[in-house]
């Protein structure tokens, strides 16, 4: 998994190519990677002032970059305080998931119906690539490999309407998938859940297919519950560093 690839995601997401200023751009993607990538805590403080140093620019386009990824729900900007990185409650993370566990269920099922036999084993390809990242351990890497898989589980499908919902969920979802994948064994975990997905695929068991990725979306939200108990067992919320983006 390159920069390039992870440049890429966040490109399409942020549709910062609509972008006219190629600084706001720059200053929302590394923002939001950092938010996804667990370098940026929920709740952190994001200083503009620090983030025009680091950027060599006026606080415009920053507050502009900021702005946009507030309208992804990665960022939360209020009056008379610092944006800081977004904090999702218990009660959306569950919600969340609850949604994507339905629309991933019917992208298992839509992709044993239409993908062709090479389509198949393109997608094992890059399942075996992911259990050489798991093996490593290299977190990062095997993410966005993942995040990578499912957009082109997506493109198989063919079914626009459904890859438009899912986009609009993504970006919301990219740092507790990120988060769940931090948690002890996961990586091993999801890299078996995914190889068991492209067997169900291979043998068009389209309601084995469904069912697998429903329940690795269910282990995924655990690692998430988890985690967040781990790092503040009393709110309920993910651990807030009073440090600045700087």
């Amino acid at each position: 998994m390159s920069d390039q690839d992870t440049h890429l995601v966040l490109e399409r997401l942020l549709r910062l190519r609509d972008r006219r200023e190629p600084l706001v751009a720059q200053i929302a993607e590394w923002v939001g990677a950092g938010v996804i990538e667990g370098r940026l805590q929920p709740g952190q403080d994001l200083n503009s002032v620090e983030l025009s140093r680091r950027f060599d620019t006026s606080r415009t386009p920053v507050r502009e970059a900021l702005m946009l990824l507030e309208q992804e729900g990665l960022v939360e900007m209020k009056a008379r305080r610092r944006p800081r990185v977004a904090a999702p409650s218990l009660t959306d993370i569950k919600d969340i998931y609850q949604v994507r566990r339905q629309l991933l269920s019917m992208l298992a099922g839509l992709l044993v119906e239409r993908a062709t036999d090479a389509e198949l084993t393109e997608l094992r390809t890059r399942v075996e690539a992911m259990r050489e990242l798991a093996d490593a351990a290299d977190v990062d890497a095997y993410f966005w490999s993942h995040v990578l898989l499912q957009e082109r589980m997506t493109e198989i499908v063919g079914n626009t309407t459904l890859k438009q919902i899912l986009d609009s969920l993504a970006l919301r979802t990219l740092m507790l998938r990120h988060l769940s994948l931090t948690r002890p064994g996961r990586l091993a975990y999801s890299v078996d859940d995914q190889e068991r997905l492209i067997q169900a695929c291979e043998e068009r068991d389209g309601e084995l297919a469904s069912a697998l990725i429903a329940g690795a979306t269910v282990r995924a939200l655990r690692a998430v519950e988890e985690q967040i108990e781990q790092d503040t067992p009393d709110s309920g919320r993910p651990a807030r560093k009073r440090r600045s983006a700087g």
